[in-house]
C-alpha cells in the first residue's frame, strides 16, 4: 500500500490526514506536494500519521525538511501520531523538534 491522504482547511492551518506507509518509495511525491501546499498557505501545518502504518528514515527526512520550511514561512508543522510512529521519531530523538500531539484536537489547540 502506498501513501495516501486528504487535504483540509481549517481557521488558519491545513490539516493533512495520511494513511499507509511514508517510506523511500513514497517520500518524493510527499515531500513535493507538502513543500507546495507551505508555500501556498496557510502556514501552519498540522500532519495527521496516526493512520500511518510505517515510516523509514526517508520518511523521517521528509518531515524535518517540512518543519524547517513551515518554520522559515513563520508556522509551524505539528504531528499527530500514533505508537509506531512516535517509536521511530524518538529512536533517532526528534521527537521534541517535530512537535508531535495526541490528537487533531490537541494539535488544533496549538494553533491558535
Amino acid at each position: 500500500m502506498s501513501l495516501r491522504g486528504t487535504r483540509e482547511i481549517r481557521d488558519n492551518c491545513q490539516l493533512f490526514r495520511l494513511t499507509g506507509l511514508l517510506d523511500a518509495f513514497s517520500e518524493p511525491t510527499f515531500r513535493k506536494v507538502l513543500e507546495s501546499k507551505i508555500d501556498e498557505g496557510p502556514k501552519h501545518i498540522i500532519l495527521d500519521l496516526s493512520q500511518i502504518d510505517f515510516i523509514d528514515s526517508s520518511g523521517l527526512g521528509a518531515l524535518v525538511q517540512a518543519a524547517k520550511k513551515a518554520q522559515n514561512a513563520n508556522g509551524t508543522l505539528q504531528i499527530v501520531t500514533n505508537a509506531r510512529v512516535t517509536q521511530t521519531v524518538k529512536l533517532v530523538r526528534l521527537e521534541k523538534f517535530l512537535s508531535l500531539q495526541k490528537s487533531v484536537e490537541d494539535a488544533l489547540e496549538n494553533v491558535k
